[in-house]
């Protein structure tokens, strides 16, 4: 799959250049047979003779920025000077900050905020616990909890290494759900410790985001969580997508014309958004579903899926109603739709040909998904991945501000299916019937009404278990 050019690998070159001649027009043309995008020319400063200019150029890569800063140094009268990265810019010191809610302004601002009033308010808390919620930041903060362990595509890369994505998620909280998120990297990726650390801090939150954590700890950090916490643990890895992917398969079938419960389901991966994804989906109605992991497809032969509650023995003792012991692509003939939270590059074109008419393929491996989406467009009715530049990105930011913002609201202790479930199906519902397409399953994540809408339904989700 080629790559398009991309604001996230966008560079802005500082140049200079004669003010008269051809020189401009040169370089709009050679960042052009560079592959590149030119999206913005501003001129900085200028004489008589000299131009300064800004061009801010969008690449591919790391790679093809430098080859076209190199195409455009090589313009006769041309002179680079300095190159930004755009997207290292906006990093610089961080993407997010704490800021008073209250003016501190004289010495009685001071005696109330802090000592001695602040006193007064501690003996409250310390004499009705339940006062925290009320009176602190408590009511309406979330930690986003990693050890860096498996931090987007780009594996065990470490807690520091992870903080730019805990900054972000806790960005997005801000933005679309006015929570305030703090990111917690842990140093460590023992499970006992990771645990025994979340439920130390615990009390200064009311509710957990596991982040980025390697399978299949995950699964064990998030059940002891949920067991041993009176707040909500919420893995979106696991249940942040799930809620997408069933919220776009909800729009998809709507498309072609199919019931959930009536077509075949192919899955790639059975990590810990596989699991969560298929768990999902069976709450939903679905019956014929068949995972297959790095080695083939998932059933109850196999001699690896450890003991009697491993998530893998779980996945094999409720899918697979077709007795698939084969590869992925023997499985996937004749299939309707195609999950894929897995490995770039693992089908073809010619192996969705092989699927049933009006198939529907989610191919969510990031950045590189399971198939070329262009090559399965040419054979699938619908076809979604993770990317920003295909239609149809499946998107966390979607679901996971909204489920915290209704948790929130309603005081919610535990996450459930049912909460999930109708996460999904009211994130399905913002697209509207005559909005509705091949290419628009989901809505936009800046959507206004998306972040509402899935906080109202977990909301009442909540109250309904009160």
């Amino acid at each position: 799959m080629t790559a398009q050019p991309s604001v996230s690998y966008s560079i802005t070159v500082r140049l200079e250049a004669p003010a008269r001649g051809s020189a401009v027009s040169h370089l709009t043309r050679v960042v052009e047979e560079a592959g590149g995008a030119l999206t913005a020319l501003d001129v900085s400063g200028s004489g008589n003779e000299r131009l300064r200019i800004d061009a801010t150029i969008a690449a591919s890569s790391s790679e093809h920025a430098k080859r076209i800063t190199e195409a455009i140094d090589a313009i006769d009268g041309i002179e680079v000077g300095r190159v930004s990265d755009r997207t290292f810019l906006l990093h610089l010191g961080g993407k997010i900050e704490m800021q008073s809610k209250v003016p501190l302004r004289n010495r009685d601002d001071l005696s109330m905020a802090y000592t001695p009033g602040v006193a007064r308010v501690c003996m409250a808390i310390a004499q009705n616990p339940e006062d925290a919620r009320r009176l602190t930041i408590k009511r309406n903060a979330i930690a986003v909890v990693t050890d860096g362990s498996a931090v987007l595509g780009l594996g065990n890369i470490g807690p520091q290494a992870a903080l730019p994505v805990m900054e972000g998620k806790a960005a997005l909280f801000k933005r679309f759900a006015g929570i305030d998120a703090w990111p917690i990297c842990l140093d460590t990726q023992d499970t006992e410790e990771i645990i025994r650390t979340v439920k130390a801090i615990a009390p200064g939150f009311a509710g957990i985001k596991l982040e980025d954590i390697s399978a299949p700890r995950c699964f064990e950090i998030e059940r002891r969580l949920r067991e041993q916490l009176d707040i909500p643990v919420f893995h979106d890895d696991q249940h942040g997508t799930a809620i997408v992917v069933l919220a776009a398969l909800t729009n998809a079938l709507r498309v072609v014309g199919k019931e959930i419960g009536q077509v075949r389901i192919v899955g790639s991966g059975a990590g810990a958004a596989g699991t969560a994804i298929l768990r999902l989906l069976r709450e939903a109605g679905a019956k014929d579903i068949t995972v297959a992991d790095y080695l083939g497809v998932v059933h109850a032969g196999r001699d690896d899926l450890g003991g009697p509650d491993s998530d893998l023995r779980w996945v094999a003792q409720n899918t697979n109603p077709g007795g698939y012991t084969g590869t992925l692509r023997e499985a996937l003939a004749g299939a309707d739709v195609f999950i894929g939270v897995s490995a770039p590059s693992i089908l073809t074109g010619d192996d969705i040909a092989t699927m049933a008419p009006d198939a529907i393929v989610f191919a969510l491996a990031n950045p590189d998904p399971e198939v070329d989406p262009a090559a399965a467009q040419e054979h699938a009715a619908v076809v979604a991945t993770g990317r920003s530049d295909f239609p149809n990105q499946i998107n966390n930011v979607l679901a996971f501000p909204g489920v915290f913002r209704g948790l929130l609201d309603a005081h919610g202790h535990k996450v459930s299916q049912t909460m999930l479930l109708a996460a999904a199906r009211a994130l399905a519902d913002v697209v509207k019937e005559d909005e509705l397409n091949a290419n628009f399953i989901v809505p936009s994540v800046f959507n206004p009404d998306v972040a509402p809408a899935v906080a109202a339904a977990v909301r009442e989700a909540v109250d309904g278990k009160k």
